[in-house]
């Protein structure tokens, strides 16, 4: 009963703490360590749980800044990880939010240190975090700056500007928002009609927060979890009733299960992923949705096209990458990425792409995607394609409506379009 009771009153800030210490330690990402916590914890309320993640993506997205502040009190630096993290979530609160008052943030972490790690260095903390608490507060835009490898602020300021590349990073964006897509062929609850509708994603719409599995609808198939970039990149296939489509990197299907939606029962979609489990977890997706038919196969496009046959007439490539367009929901991949690694990646996005758009019939529509905006590979990688696909400009309405006249190619950014950062090119095969 007793241990019960103590992890029924761990505060928000506690359980941030845990998860930053599950990143560091075992090198989790950040949105698997969060979920696993808040699983452990069913009696947060909605707004405990949101702050919990703004704490936890607060710290991973601004700690080369917030590591200068607490470090010029700490000359001789902070050793033991489990009272950094505390430090860093203390400081958090205090330098770059408005709703907890800098001195109440300064008691709750001292007291937990003082649980934690005894009143020796808990008096050391609260040393430490009075003297950051008399500081001016960071300005959010330059706090990721300095966070960021500066290599990879480099490569995001020459590809989409200074005020996108801090944007990417998670400053000045709404944090902590989820979107579903609405499905075809299910009833929508009234919750989900009237919810919030994104501003550039048409079949997007903003749920409220908790768990969304347990929200009306969601066993009955009304609704998919997905970031409006995301469903943007599957729009820009511009599929049409009865198409014959293939999703070559289909991971766990979310694109796959919109372009079911969109050639109907008339189309053929096949999806193929490397990994055989995402591709089960894309059938468990489809029993839950209901209805319609995908094919799959497991394929690694850089060995061979495996039984994916030829012939369609739209083929949909979103390539493994950097990820570097998610660095504001997966703030640690910026740390864990090396100045190599875009050109690396390139090199396996044009295996791929070249492969799989072997299976689009001539004149057949190949749509190249990834969930980064770096111009190694965007542009770089549409240069060494252009022998077998010619950029064509997007047939798919709601895409052509974003991009400028006669583009065939676009990116999707945060302060643009309020999404992720994707790069999409459009084709034909030759």
């Amino acid at each position: 009963m007793k241990e019960k009771e103590v992890t029924k009153n761990l505060s928000p800030r506690v359980l941030a703490v845990r998860v930053l210490d599950r990143v560091d330690r075992d090198g989790a990402y950040a949105a698997a360590a969060l979920d696993a916590e808040l699983d452990r914890h069913p009696q947060l309320d909605v707004r405990d749980r949101g702050l919990v993640s703004e704490l936890v993506y607060g710290v991973l997205r601004n700690r080369g800044a917030l590591a200068e502040r607490l470090l010029a009190h700490a000359p001789r630096g902070i050793t033991d990880a489990l009272v950094r993290h505390h430090l860093e979530v203390a400081a958090y609160q205090i330098l770059l939010l408005d709703r907890v008052p800098a001195f109440a943030a300064v008691d709750e972490a001292i007291g937990d240190l003082k649980r934690a790690r005894g009143p020796r260095v808990a008096g050391f903390g609260n040393a430490v975090l009075r003297k950051v608490a008399l500081e001016p507060k960071l300005e959010p835009g330059a706090a990721v700056r300095t966070s960021a490898p500066a290599w990879l602020f480099a490569k995001l300021e020459a590809a989409v500007g200074a005020r996108e590349a801090e944007a990417l990073l998670g400053a000045g964006v709404p944090a902590g928002r989820l979107f579903g897509r609405v499905t075809a062929g299910v009833a929508t609850p009234a919750w989900l009609e009237a919810a919030e509708h994104h501003r550039v994603a048409p079949l997007a719409r903003r749920l409220p927060g908790g768990d969304p599995e347990k929200l009306e609808g969601f066993s009955e198939g009304a609704f998919v979890v997905q970031e409006p970039g995301a469903q943007l990149v599957a729009l820009a296939l511009g599929a049409r009733p009865g198409d014959r489509v293939l999703d070559a990197c289909a991971g766990r299907g979310q694109k796959t299960t919109l372009l079911r939606d969109a050639v109907g029962e008339g189309g053929e979609v096949w999806a193929s992923d490397a990994h055989p489990k995402k591709l089960e977890a894309l059938a468990r997706e489809l029993t839950r949705l209901g209805g319609g038919v995908v094919r799959t196969a497991a394929v690694d496009w850089t060995l061979g096209t495996g039984d994916v046959p030829d012939g369609f007439e739209r083929v949909l490539v979103d390539a493994p990458c950097t990820g570097t367009g998610t660095l504001r929901r997966r703030p640690e991949i910026g740390l864990r990425l090396a100045p190599e690694d875009p050109e690396r990646l390139a090199e396996l996005q044009v295996a791929i792409l070249r492969r799989a758009a072997t299976r689009a019939r001539p004149g057949g529509r190949v749509v190249y995607a990834v969930c980064s905006v770096l111009t190694e590979e965007a542009e770089a990688v549409v240069a060494r394609v252009t022998d077998m696909l010619e950029p064509v400009p997007f047939d798919a309405p709601v895409i052509a409506a974003l991009a400028p006249a006669g583009a065939t190619a676009l990116r999707l950014t945060p302060l643009a379009h309020d999404t992720d950062g994707y790069f999409v090119a459009s084709f034909v095969r030759r």
